[in-house]
């Protein structure tokens, strides 16, 4: 009989085991082929509701719904193979009740395999974040600017950007990490509090448009590959493949309408006779 060779997945304490030491790449990821091309570059990549977004065409993440977290989770656990994989609690299935939470975490981590679930919200899910993480789900926390709640910020506006703002932003960050989560996303927090938080609590912090000086970055993929024509202010692109993908089609239409493609020999043209 052949053995069976696995390649070893990146683990929870293994991530937790970055805190102030190599910092922690992560992109978001929402299909099986670049879930792939990521794998092998990122510790972690994170099935995020900002799909609702950038797959579906949603104002916002408000829409997202569990079976779709759940379709989009399965696809990337097919494609990466290394890469620890954290899929996002959508908005309405963990609020509710610890016990709601745990029931739609459970549905999250059997049918697709990931190893944790994000869910937004620092110390009002503190009890919620304890319960999950005592019955065996990873829990991956973010506080600052969480877009499930933009209706009550009134849009994606930047926190902590006063001083009388710092104090319940970082009992956030005291209550999540109390609570057992394993990591924090830093949203949308002013540099000098993210940094702060970082050098104050025991677990990683992974920043998005917050402090350089935390212990990981996320970005939305199709942010840094140029595929959002309006990305944050903060988002680095490093790649135009929007330009690129736009190119390529026009290219495409061109030869179609001038009877010109495939644009090669067809391979499947009738060979010449004898």
């Amino acid at each position: 009989m052949s053995a069976v060779v696995e390649s070893k997945r990146i683990s929870v304490p293994e991530i937790m085991a970055h805190k102030n030491a190599k910092p922690v790449v992560v992109l978001t990821c929402y299909h099986a082929h670049t879930a792939r091309l990521l794998d092998p570059h990122v510790d972690a990549m994170l099935v995020g509701d900002s799909l609702g977004m950038v797959i579906h065409g949603m104002e916002n993440t408000l829409g997202v719904t569990l079976e779709m977290m759940i379709l989009h989770g399965q696809a990337v656990m097919r494609g990466a193979k290394r890469a620890l994989v954290v899929v996002d609690m959508p908005f309405g299935s963990y609020e509710e009740s610890p016990a709601v939470a745990f029931r739609n975490a459970a549905r999250v981590i059997q049918e697709t395999g990931a190893q944790a679930v994000k869910l937004e919200g620092g110390a009002r899910m503190a009890e919620t974040i304890h319960y999950l993480t005592q019955r065996g789900i990873p829990v991956m926390a973010h506080i600052g600017l969480t877009p499930q709640r933009i209706q009550v910020f009134g849009g994606f506006k930047t926190q902590g950007r006063t001083m009388a703002e710092w104090p319940a932003i970082e009992a956030d960050a005291r209550a999540i990490t109390e609570a057992g989560a394993f990591s924090v996303v830093l949203e949308g927090m002013a540099e000098p509090l993210a940094a702060k938080i970082t050098q104050d609590i025991a677990i990683p912090t992974i920043g998005i448009g917050a402090s350089s000086q935390c212990d990981g970055q996320v970005l939305v993929m199709e942010d840094m590959l140029g595929l959002n024509p309006s990305p944050p202010k903060f988002v680095r692109q490093y790649a135009s493949m929007g330009a690129d993908i736009e190119a390529a089609v026009t290219a495409y239409a061109a030869e179609v309408r001038a009877r010109t493609f495939p644009g090669k020999e067809n391979v499947y043209s009738m060979k010449k006779a004898g």
